[in-house]
C-alpha cells in the first residue's frame, strides 16, 4: 500500500511542477521556485492546495 502512496506523491509533484513552469506564464519567478520547493517537500498536499488556489 506504501508503493502506491509514493506513486501518488510523485505524479503529484510532476503535475504541479510541470503546470507551475509551463502553464503559469504570469507567476513571478519566485513564487515558481516557492512553488516548486513545496511540491517536492510536500507533493499531495502542495497539489491539493495549488488544485484550489490557481487552477480556475
Amino acid at each position: 500500500m506504501s508503493n502506491i502512496m509514493y506513486i501518488v506523491a510523485l505524479v503529484a509533484a510532476v503535475w504541479v511542477l510541470y503546470e507551475v513552469w509551463t502553464q503559469q506564464k504570469g507567476m513571478s519567478t519566485g513564487s515558481k521556485i516557492i512553488w516548486s520547493i513545496c511540491a517536492l517537500l510536500f507533493s499531495i498536499i502542495t497539489a491539493i492546495v495549488y488544485f484550489f488556489m490557481k487552477k480556475k
